[in-house]
């Protein structure tokens, strides 16, 4: 395991190119398992949990065929379901979130689904009540073994449609049953599903596949079940978490960054939330400009004047995967504002490192901080931390790079789960970090 070595207090300055989404790839990539036709996908992200979920695929006898870096084919059309009982597949599904997601292909597909308790970041209870609910909806039998936390689903004669109320917008839940229902007999109807860019991908990706997907970008979702899905080719949008990643770096350290492709129609609320910051955002054709700001930035009060609250919320909402990023980037910022993260309880415990390298933060409860910013008349000061999860760990290699002196963050596992090769990209922009692996 590594560690990243980074001499803070440089800016920055060039172009950026934004990775595939990790969160559209893990979706999709689990699709796969729907057809036994060739699924070309462009623009995957060289990452560790995505890298993970190829694996275990090519475990389960998918063929997967590496075109180049970001592009590969599959083909499920010889499948070991006998994989999904082994001791492997226990230790290698519950190393990643995103397993989660084989299960609805394999319950429409082959009547069967198991999978371990996934892992994935520790920021608080993840349930997964949504997924199995819907599945029971359609028809399939639960079990779970408490003692080795193994999750079952069966259906031997096969799905058939329902009407279903989601009991939250979940994206991973929703594109599960999603993937469970396009094969099921009947109709399905999905009323508050999740309806962000990745799983509106999700489905224009099985509607391309053959699947009749109406409604796609709300939150209620209409599907015909078919009896056959085909091969496709389908690119991943770029993400929008390392895209305001991006943004917050380029604030934070005062650096004249240009993202570049960054599909500005499904970056939703994001750029006008940094904008509450004072940061100053142009769109350039497709690309985001934020030049140098060496006068700081201010933040924008509500217009009675009350302090300015950022909360997370389901889409059209603002993602909980930046909370993170905001509440660091504000630490510099002329003014104060109110982090609310309101969907995951341990989100916020990161914030003792930054306090350590001199932020003023006041952490209310797990869900709520208030951050005074310096706005630049003092600088953070360089320490060792370490990286508990992957939005909180590019947050502390932001404030690293902004800080006085030589930080050293450990766990860098972490952060590389999210990001595709950052140390080498950050020194293309001119960077001082080093990759020590130990």
């Amino acid at each position: 395991m590594g560690i990243f070595k980074i001499e803070g207090g440089h800016p920055l300055k060039g172009d950026v190119q934004p990775q595939g989404a990790k969160n559209e790839a893990l979706q999709i990539l689990c699709a796969v398992l729907l057809t036994d036709e060739k699924v070309t996908i462009a623009n995957i992200p060289d990452i560790i949990d995505v890298n993970k979920l190829i694996c275990l695929l090519g475990n389960l006898g998918v063929a997967i065929e590496k075109i180049n870096r970001n592009t590969y084919t599959f083909q499920s059309n010889k499948l070991n379901l006998s994989y999904l009982e082994s001791e492997q597949f226990r230790e290698e599904g519950k190393s990643l979130r995103g397993s989660i997601m084989i299960v609805g292909p394999l319950l429409a597909r082959f009547g069967k689904g198991y999978i371990p308790k996934p892992g994935g970041d520790k920021i608080g209870r993840r349930r997964l009540d949504t997924h199995f609910e819907g599945f029971i909806n359609l028809g399939a039998k639960f079990r779970y073994n408490r003692e080795e936390y193994f999750y079952g689903v069966e259906a031997p004669n096969g799905l058939t449609g329902a009407y279903m109320l989601l009991d939250e917008a979940s994206v991973t839940g929703t594109a599960n049953i999603v993937m469970a229902a396009v094969l099921a007999k009947g109709t399905t109807t999905i009323y508050n599903a999740a309806c962000e860019p990745y799983l509106q991908q999700l489905c224009k990706m099985l509607n391309a596949m053959g699947a009749k997907i109406s409604g796609v970008g709300s939150n209620l979702l209409t599907i015909e079940g078919v009896e056959v899905l085909h091969g496709c080719e389908h690119t991943i949008l770029p993400d929008m978490i390392e895209i305001g990643s991006w943004i917050g770096l380029a604030a934070m350290t005062r650096s004249e960054i240009t993202i570049k492709n960054v599909s500005w129609e499904n970056l939703g609320l994001i750029p006008s939330a940094f904008r509450k910051l004072g940061i100053t955002i142009e769109k350039v054709n497709d690309d985001i400009y934020i030049p140098a700001h060496t006068n700081g930035y201010e933040i924008k009060n509500d217009i009675d004047g009350s302090i300015l609250t950022i909360a997370d919320a389901p889409w059209p909402g603002l993602t909980p995967d930046l909370l993170s990023i905001f509440l660091v980037v504000a630490a510099q910022a002329r003014g104060e504002v109110l982090i609310h993260q309101k969907m995951f309880e341990s989100r916020l415990f990161f914030v003792d490192k930054l306090i350590d390298m001199g932020a003023k933060i006041i952490l209310c409860d797990p869900h709520r901080a208030v951050i005074i910013g310096h706005d630049f008349k003092s600088q953070l000061k360089a320490t060792k931390m370490s990286s508990p999860d992957i939005r909180a760990g590019i947050s502390l290699l932001i404030a690293a790079l902004s800080a006085k002196g030589t930080s050293v963050i450990q766990n860098i596992d972490q952060i590389d789960r999210g990001y595709e090769n950052i140390d080498e990209r950050l020194r293309a922009l001119g960077a001082k970090i080093e990759r020590v692996e130990s």
